[in-house]
């Protein structure tokens, strides 16, 4: 597998989590896997060790040295590309000042260092890649490596977390990529509208691509959600699938989770109340009566997370009487909105424009409900997270959101407007202050469902299997 993130290692979303339980789920049934990216400047890489001191990684006009490190996880293989020049920053993507200008150079030498990895260290049957940042591997093994008869059995797959974000460049990037620039740059290949774009060039040149829902495959096919690309991906419907991620329940369950002041099951949920408290008082809120509804975001404050309509409706569900809290960031016009309201209402509403991972669990086992009122969402954790939590999810029918929340564990809406919104947080918070017995079966319907990795799996297992016997 190439990625860009992996947890524990290096993380700054949900990718990093697929990177991390994904391949140990895959061990369980029998896999040998090894996982490569970079070693950034602020990875966690704690123990790791360094066993392969130099490779050249060949670029147009020259090489770029890198040594390789690893650590083995519950099985797992993880190999860091240690390449100061290019990953020694404090920064996955960028810093303060914005994305690192020689991002192209610096994922096609992640790249293209796999392929040298898969010659040299760990021979696989299977190249699976993850998002743009690591599209170029099956362009590279396609094209560069295409004469080299101890790859020619490895077939490749590219895994489309969000297709919202392509890695596109100026085609002048070209240059730097050690590639040959007539063979790719075409419409079947790297090129787009004059432009590169990386993802496309993984798109072309994979032999299978999946995603990360069922909804969400056949949603990127469509004008609406296929962000230009989707004419190519309704070319590729006969090899593209949607595999709904899992969640690591050693992590995200109310039995045993370590950041809660009081753990609680389907069976007893009494230390959910206690959990809810705490979360007021953390916020600083009115705790006086905890049978008030509290609804919970956490949240990246951008367009797609369609928190603009949450900040649109924000004084309807003040005057519900509704509690809310909410952790992220980003947008700083949201982040002003929900800033704004906290300090207009604090004993209602509170807002931490931070990345907190202790808080985000308390979040989930504290909140009522859950809001996820997302544009477009390839798969989503936090509502999957929300049902193990006892809490029920209000989500917008899109994507991974409509294949894991059905009528008895959570709320729906379809439109991506305010109003809808709106309309379905005060449908939820009539049925939890007047039908008891149907919220608590509704929190502990949601509570018994299984979205482990197991199945995921299971379908990559079977995947990479048909896939072998083309080879």
């Amino acid at each position: 597998m190439v990625t860009s993130e992996a947890a524990p290692f290096a993380k700054t979303g949900g990718l990093a989590d697929v990177l991390g339980a994904l391949p140990q789920a895959l061990v369980q049934r029998g896999h040998e896997v090894m996982v490569v990216l970079p070693a950034y400047g602020n990875a966690n890489l704690k123990g790791a060790e360094r066993f392969y001191n130099e490779l050249p990684v060949w670029m147009t006009g020259g090489y770029y040295q890198c040594a390789l490190d690893r650590i083995e996880r519950n099985g797992v293989r993880y190999v860091f590309v240690n390449c100061p020049p290019l990953f020694g920053r404090h920064g996955l993507y960028g810093d303060m000042w914005g994305d690192f200008g020689d991002n192209p150079v610096r994922f096609a030498v992640l790249s293209r260092a796999a392929i040298e990895i898969a010659q040299r260290v760990f021979l696989p049957d299977i190249l699976h890649c993850h998002d743009w940042q690591a599209s170029l591997a099956p362009v590279y093994l396609k094209t560069e490596y295409l004469g080299n008869p101890a790859l020619r059995h490895i077939r490749s797959v590219l895994t489309i977390h969000n297709l919202g974000y392509q890695g596109q460049f100026n085609a002048g990037v070209l240059n730097d990529l050690g590639i040959n620039i007539p063979a790719v740059f075409h419409i079947n290949g790297l090129e787009y509208f004059g432009d590169v774009n990386l993802l496309k060039g993984g798109i072309e040149y994979s032999d299978y691509i999946t995603t990360v829902s069922p909804k969400y495959a056949l949603e990127i096919q469509t004008p609406e959600y296929g962000f230009g690309l989707d004419p190519l991906l309704r070319s590729k419907a006969s090899i593209l699938a949607g595999i709904l991620n899992g969640v690591d329940y050693g992590e995200w369950s109310p039995e045993a989770d370590g950041y809660l002041p009081a753990n609680y099951s389907a069976k007893d949920l009494s230390g959910k109340r206690v959990c809810k408290k705490a979360l007021l008082e953390e916020y600083g809120l009115d705790t006086s009566d905890l049978d008030r509804p509290l609804a919970g975001i956490v949240s990246r404050f951008a367009y797609q997370k369609g928190l603009d309509l949450v900040a649109e409706c924000i004084q309807g569900i003040a005057d519900l009487g509704m509690q809310m809290v909410v952790l992220g960031s980003g947008d700083a016009a949201l982040e002003r909105a929900f800033g704004g309201i906290a300090r207009a209402k604090p004993d209602q509403f509170g807002y931490r424009g931070e990345y907190n991972n202790r808080l985000s669990h308390l979040i989930e086992a504290g909140s009522d409900m859950f809001l996820m009122p997302s544009r477009y969402e390839p798969c989503g954790l936090n509502q999957i997270y929300s049902l193990r939590y006892g809490t029920v999810p209000i989500v917008r029918a899109t994507g991974g959101l409509d294949d894991t929340i059905q009528h008895e564990t959570g709320f729906k809406f379809w439109g991506a407007t305010s109003h809808e919104l709106y309309g379905c947080i005060a449908h939820a918070k009539h049925i939890y202050e007047n039908e008891k017995d149907w919220w608590e079966t509704m929190m502990t319907a949601g509570m018994s469902k299984d979205f482990s990795w197991d199945a995921s799996a299971a379908d990559y297992s079977n995947l990479y299997q048909r896939l072998m016997a083309t080879a």
